[in-house]
């Protein structure tokens, strides 16, 4: 790839692109260049604690955009900083069940179209450490690909206690329980108050009315008498 963009490069001096064109060309194929690069996978979550005696899947699969052609995997065991292999093959191409070399017991290959995950039988305290999944694809001139799994080996596996979470829900629950009470119980009485409010205004408006009415005022009524009239 380094010699294609050199290459590149000379032509373009040669030709005598402007600078701008020149860089964006150089861009787009260094991507397309990483985007066809072989990739190594061993899942989101790359370690597993497994109980000792247990049996366990190792996993990794690959990945190419311009696809594979005699592509070497393998696996390594990291023994005390030793790389051990545990198995390796050659992929003609996809599809291709490899024949896989067997290097340790307890090891099976278990793999089909791009995964290449091995499967460990009845695991021991010995067979803790780091796994390397290594790739090389001769399709992008062989470079070297890897990606590494962490296995834990335990007497049992720890038994998760939720008390805390529990309390903690349950303090958060009663609170937003006694929270929605009293915002109940504000409503309630202003409810009330509104009501009592009201009818104070009814008192108030018929109390004055009956008042005006003993006072002869405006509104009352009063006995009014006739004039006399002058006899001739």
């Amino acid at each position: 790839m380094e010699m294609e963009v050199h290459g590149i490069w000379v032509d373009a001096l040669r030709l005598g692109l402007p600078h701008s064109v020149f860089n964006l060309i150089l861009t787009a194929l260094l991507v397309l260049g990483s985007a066809q690069a072989l990739e190594m996978s061993v899942g989101k979550i790359p370690f597993l604690e497994a109980v000792n005696g247990s049996t366990v899947t190792l996993p990794c699969t690959y990945a190419s955009c311009i696809g594979i052609e005699n592509l070497y995997f393998r696996w390594q065991f990291s023994d005390n900083g030793t790389m051990r292999t545990v198995c390796d093959a050659v992929i003609p191409s996809e599809g291709v069940v490899p024949k896989v070399k067997i290097y340790k017991e307890r090891f099976e290959f278990v793999g089909k179209n791009n995964d290449i995950s091995i499967l460990l039988w009845n695991i021991t305290f010995d067979d803790a450490g780091q796994y390397t999944c290594f790739g090389r694809n001769p399709k992008e001139k062989d470079k070297n690909h890897s990606a590494i799994f962490t296995l834990y080996v335990v007497d049992e596996l720890k038994v998760v206690d939720n008390t805390v979470t529990i309390i903690i829900a349950s303090a958060v629950g009663g609170a937003i329980a006694l929270l929605m009470g009293f915002m109940l119980l504000k409503n309630f009485t202003l409810f009330v108050l509104s009501k009592m409010e009201e009818k104070n205004k009814e008192c108030l408006v018929t109390s004055s009315g009956i008042d005006n009415t003993e006072n002869g005022l405006s509104g009352s009524k009063v006995d009014s008498k006739a004039k006399p009239t002058k006899q001739k």
